[in-house]
């Protein structure tokens, strides 16, 4: 499953998985700067162009408001892409670990 979105960036990821549950972007915001330990602090543009852009390729979707605010969750497209991700950086994690060194000799 090729698609021009892959590999995710770091911000396609922790967007994807903080919408495991549904949430507005503010409150995705609060998530993904709890998940990633402070390090990824999103500005509201770039959530919401994200957001835009996920929605677009049906790996999100709205699920309902809150008020004004639009609430999001990943659909079983982004949860694939998600596990195809996974897969990619876990091989990764593998090749800094040594456990595929002799795998290929």
């Amino acid at each position: 499953m090729k698609h021009k979105l892959l590999p995710l960036s770091e911000t396609m990821h922790y967007i994807l998985l903080a919408l495991r549950e549904p949430l507005h972007g503010y409150a995705a915001m609060q998530k993904i700067e709890e998940m990633s330990k402070g390090t990824v602090v999103l500005a509201a543009g770039t959530l919401y162009g994200a957001i835009e852009n996920l929605n677009k390729h049906g790996w999100i979707e709205p699920v309902g408001n809150s008020g004004r605010r639009k609430i999001y969750q990943i659909t079983s497209e982004g949860n694939a892409i998600l596990n195809l991700e996974q897969e990619r950086l876990l091989h990764i994690v593998s090749l800094y670990e040594g456990s595929e060194s002799n795998e290929e000799g």
